[in-house]
């Protein structure tokens, strides 16, 4: 008889969502009292604050001084399809999708935008061979696929001099990877992934040559009000000074501050980078000892180290989808893990965040409970 009593310890911290995902271990409401609530993001005190924002990011990530972080609305979403709309269509465009956001990525390109792009797709599990594209086209793409879990090994593939514009989705990647600035022209990030900020904000970080594209092209397509970057013909600088295109809350942005000292506690962004490794590496270990479950990612040099996606292997499983969302369910139910199922257009399987602001002890702790609940599950 195999033995499916139950663990002894549960994880301090059961979420483990891929976004929002966990406040950082430091995280308490008392801290937001400094926000100015109830005060005019144009005036002195809130402008003050998006300003640290920005360049505080810049400090951490290590974005190079010429380059422009804004911060705009809607998220990631908002912040890769505000680039997409106000730089696309000057030169062919290559999309590449491995992973659900990719594919809305294209869509909005080839259906909404009605350009003519190559696309370049991968199965879940697997990325497109990056160093074989046309960089002289514009080039958009996912580093992390959020859904997928795979990202880019490196930024090796892309050419230092290269005539199109590389425009990168790096959501559940910024705070956590290295990312190579001089081969990204723009790249895009939430607060809601690696720091485990509020919703709704996202980063927008533009190169000079995205500058230039900016400046001296204009798209074809009318542009909405929240998507506008320039003001006859030149780069509205104030977005990138914490002037916001829209009214940002207050709140969020003094939690983002908040996350971002506590990222420099931890050693910034090798710290970060150190955690997340960490927590992975947990996850894996946990897959090499049993022979009913594996990574999602095929090749392991393209795994995730934030968001781990997992499939079950065992023959005796006849319903993927319903055997995940039961072991799901258990988990759930014993206040061991939140929201870790696999999203909804991904394979059948299990997806947990192993960002810097989870603790590895909480890993740890969860892995005994998912054997718990695989070995239930089959008796059931």
């Amino acid at each position: 008889m195999i033995d499916i009593s139950k663990p002894a310890q549960r994880p301090a911290n059961p979420r483990f969502s891929s976004g929002p995902c966990a406040k950082y271990p430091a995280f308490n409401l008392q801290q937001l009292e400094s926000a100015p609530l109830g005060r005019s993001h144009r005036a002195a005190v809130g402008k003050d604050k998006l300003k640290a924002a920005i360049e505080e990011t810049r400090e951490l990530l290590g974005v190079p001084m010429d380059y422009h972080i804004g911060i705009v609305p809607a998220s990631d979403t908002g912040a890769v399809e505000m680039a997409m709309w106000s730089l696309l269509g000057a030169r062919p465009v290559t999309m590449v999708a491995w992973e659900s956001f990719g594919a809305g990525w294209v869509t909005d390109v080839v259906k909404q935008l009605k350009l003519d792009a190559t696309v370049q797709t991968a199965e879940y599990g697997e990325i497109v061979d990056m160093a074989a594209l046309d960089y002289d086209t514009d080039v958009v793409f996912t580093w992390n696929g959020t859904t997928a879990g795979v990202r880019m090994p490196s930024g090796d593939a892309i050419p230092a001099k290269r005539a199109g514009l590389t425009i990168c989705d790096a959501t559940s990647a910024a705070f956590a990877q290295d990312l190579p600035w001089d081969k990204l022209d723009v790249t895009t990030f939430s607060w809601q992934k690696v720091l485990g900020g509020e919703a709704a904000h996202g980063m927008l970080i533009l190169s000079p040559r995205a500058v230039e594209r900016l400046e001296t092209y204009t798209p074809a397509w009318p542009m909405p009000k929240i998507f506008r970057l320039t003001k006859g013909g030149k780069l509205i600088d104030g977005i990138f000074r914490g002037e916001t295109i829209n009214t940002p809350s207050m709140l969020a942005v003094e939690d983002y501050l908040y996350a971002l000292d506590w990222a420099r506690s931890v050693g910034g962004l090798k710290g970060l980078i150190a955690r997340a490794d960490a927590n992975a590496q947990a996850v894996f270990d946990f897959c090499a000892a049993n022979d009913w479950i594996e990574n999602l990612a095929v090749d392991p040099a393209t795994r995730s180290n934030t968001s781990v996606c997992l499939k079950f292997t065992d023959s005796r499983i006849t319903d993927g989808a319903a055997f995940a969302k039961a072991v799901a369910k258990r988990l759930e139910a014993e206040n061991v893990a939140y929201d870790i199922g696999a999203y909804r257009d991904a394979p059948a399987g299990l997806r947990i965040w192993c960002g810097g602001t989870v603790e590895t002890a909480d890993v740890e702790a969860l892995l005994p409970w998912l054997a718990w609940a695989f070995e239930a599950e089959i008796t059931a």
